[in-house]
């Protein structure tokens, strides 16, 4: 399932119409397959592929939409066939995919060890990037602050979470953020009050922790807290029904603050979306979550070495630069190798810290315990 729902029609550029040209396992033609959404298809297809084609002379990129992740990740299956028969997977490179999705597939060789491909940009990456050796981040996204400057002085703007819920309860009305089923905003917005109940200590929630008596002794503790913050939300107590509703209700100037996606925040900026009176902001005691989108290489693919380039190329400063500016991400690289007048630029949402929490039973639990002891008059499939 794609995480994202906002979708900005106005950025859809006309190349992005276009079906990519079939040519799988041709010499020098990559075949690169993605589970993102359209906007980064449309980034790839504008900005990475003509300047990437531009630097090699000879090699091609055909940029194929997977659909969602189960689509790509049947694609890696297949590829995982192909190297034990000896066969072309079709297929060199992956965006938006996890390698551990593929069972087997790390242990069995089929992915580049990044650590050892001797790409010249690999110690540049954030070192908060870093998971699997076989996962390369080239792009990052976090929930942070987004604001009316005309209501909100920037020197005023709340910094860590005692700040915020301070701020809040000061402004009712003023700040709302969507059902943590509906939307990745209001789901970390939940996560980072969940670690704020447990010492500001993401370490406590791993994959493969969750029993019952676990999850009612670390999440009880934080539905006090969203319940305490309820009666001064917008309209006593509402929430939005998704990322898009909360941004259109900060434009609109209905709300002064909401929790948003960074890059969904900055492309509506940039878009006219939200006006450039929009401020942004990252708590400093513990950034509400968000993690980075890694590129995978296949060994076997005929192209393998044509894709580490690529893999190679999207570290580089042009690239990391426009992830900033025309997609509205985060970079892969740490911040030091960004531009400085971009680093001025987006100073106020450098993360210290980008907190991790697990999906799985976790999430389940989240979202269960949300709407039973937070929001127990609101439909969960409303």
């Amino acid at each position: 399932m794609k995480r994202r729902d906002f979708m900005l029609a106005a950025g859809t550029a006309a190349g992005a119409l276009m079906l990519p040209r079939m040519s799988f396992g041709a010499e020098g033609t990559i075949d690169w397959y993605t589970s993102s959404d359209q906007n980064v298809l449309d980034f790839w297809t504008n900005v990475v592929k003509p300047k990437f084609e531009a630097a090699n002379p000879g090699l091609m990129l055909n940029l194929v939409d997977g659909g969602d992740g189960a689509g790509v990740a049947a694609i890696g299956d297949r590829a995982l066939a192909a190297l034990a028969s000896g066969a072309d997977p079709q297929a060199d490179i992956f965006e938006g995919f996890d390698t551990r999705v593929t069972v087997d597939g790390i242990a069995k060789g089929l992915y580049v060890d990044f650590e050892k491909a001797g790409l010249s940009n690999y110690s540049k990456i954030n070192p908060l990037a870093f998971d699997t050796p076989t996962n390369l981040p080239y792009r990052g996204s976090q929930v942070l602050l987004a604001y009316d400057t005309t209501k909100l002085d920037p020197a005023n703007v709340p910094k860590t979470w005692p700040d915020l819920v301070a701020w809040i309860k000061a402004n009712p009305g003023q700040f709302i953020y969507n059902r943590p089923n509906k939307g990745g905003s209001g789901g970390n917005f939940v996560r980072r009050a969940i670690f704020e109940a447990n010492g500001k200590d993401p370490s406590k929630f791993t994959v493969d922790n969750y029993t019952q008596e676990t999850g009612d002794a670390m999440l009880n503790p934080a539905w006090d807290i969203l319940k305490d913050l309820a009666p001064s939300l917008f309209d006593g107590g509402a929430y939005t029904s998704g990322n898009t509703q909360s941004l259109q209700l900060l434009g609109q100037s209905a709300v002064t603050m909401i929790p948003t996606w960074s890059d969904q925040a900055l492309s509506a900026i940039s878009q006219g979306v939200l006006p450039e009176t929009t401020g942004l902001v990252q708590l400093s005691d513990l950034g509400l979550p968000g993690g980075f989108t890694k590129i995978a290489v296949l060994s076997n693919g005929v192209n393998k070495e044509a894709a580490l380039k690529l893999s190679d190329f999207v570290l580089s400063e042009e690239i990391q630069s426009a992830v900033l500016t025309e997609l509205g991400g985060f970079p892969g690289v740490s911040w030091d190798y960004v531009s400085a007048d971009l680093r001025e630029k987006f100073k106020d949402i450098i993360p210290s810290s980008i907190p991790f929490f697990p999906g799985g039973d976790w999430e389940k639990a989240v979202n269960d315990g949300w709407y039973r002891a937070v929001a127990p008059n609101v439909d969960p499939n409303s």
